[in-house]
């Protein structure tokens, strides 16, 4: 598995990492067997918000590691707080209570990154940086990012931050490609031209802002997956080729494509099947040539101006 600085922070993380969301539902032997095989294929980066399955997800990671503490020194463990029951909410006092009941339930004295999740438009920065500075001195939080936010959303943030946002968590797949659209397309009076994020791709690899790609795999949001899906008979058409090329999986061939790109991006994988995520790290193994990557983009519906 090969790995990426996060932002310029110097952590060297996997190029995946593994979304914990889907846990929950597991036995704390099988959520250790997964941790296990991640590791062993190279993936040392693990993501859970404080909201997956209301907090569940965290806490039977933290049992399946109970037996091996050791290897909490050897992974990277990011969650994410803001989003509650009908609203959002980057308040001091929330930011403060979140981490807390996430550094309870995971079993461990610090995070290494955590996220706010989702724009809360009522965020004053001040209060965020507060917290920020408290969990920072105290050592429970070493390493800061957000998720879904624009350029403009990021840069007010930063004006009263002493940390560097390091992290943006963003939708990217083959199937939602907004991000890069509008810069194939520019000066064209076409859907694909329009820039609905603020060039928030440049400007992270400006910044040097590691993007992570959640719902890799997804098509619109959260509809459902596009590989072996009757609606895109085109794009698993040419992906199939590609992986019976290159004797990989499909899988494989969709995250391929997504650290094909220079950015650096980061895909978060939320599978539990232990066959499908060896299956899928294998993408860490090949690189499509520019060819192939657009080959894919334009199956998927993307015509080049």
């Amino acid at each position: 598995m090969k790995t990426i600085n996060i932002g310029n922070s110097g952590i060297q993380a996997s190029e995946i990492s593994l979304g914990c969301m889907r846990i929950a539902n597991s036995t704390v032997q099988e959520v250790r067997t997964l941790i296990d095989v991640a590791l062993e294929e190279g993936i040392n980066f693990f993501d859970h918000a404080d909201i997956y399955a209301g907090g569940k997800a965290e806490e039977i990671f933290a049992k399946a590691l109970e037996t091996t503490p050791s290897l909490r020194e050897k992974i990277i463990i990011q969650t994410k707080c803001g989003i509650r029951q009908g609203y959002y909410d980057f308040s001091k006092e929330h930011i403060l209570a979140s981490v807390d009941k996430s550094l309870k339930r995971l079993n461990t004295e610090y995070i290494d990154v955590l996220l706010l999740h989702r724009p809360d438009a009522l965020m004053e920065p001040e209060e965020v940086a507060e917290a920020f500075n408290e969990l920072q001195n105290t050592g429970k939080v070493r390493h800061f990012g957000v998720s879904n936010q624009n350029p403009m959303q990021i840069e007010l943030l930063s004006r009263y931050l002493d940390q560097k946002i390091i992290i943006n968590q963003l939708q990217f797949s083959i199937t939602n490609t907004g991000m890069i659209d509008s810069g194939i397309n520019v000066n064209m009076q076409v859907n694909g031209s329009i820039d609905r994020d603020g060039s928030i791709l440049d400007y992270c690899r400006l910044k040097d802002i590691t993007i992570q790609a959640w719902s890799p795999f997804q098509y619109g949001f959260f509809e459902g997956v596009f590989l072996d899906n009757d609606k895109f008979p085109e794009l698993n058409k040419k992906i199939d080729e590609l992986a019976e090329t290159k004797d990989v999986t499909n899988s494989a061939i969709a995250i391929a494509w997504i650290l094909r790109h220079p950015a650096k991006i980061q895909p978060i994988v939320g599978t539990t099947n232990i066959k499908r995520l060896k299956e899928i790290c294998r993408a860490s193994e090949i690189e499509l040539t520019r060819q192939e990557w657009y080959d894919i983009y334009k199956a998927a519906g993307n015509p080049l101006p």
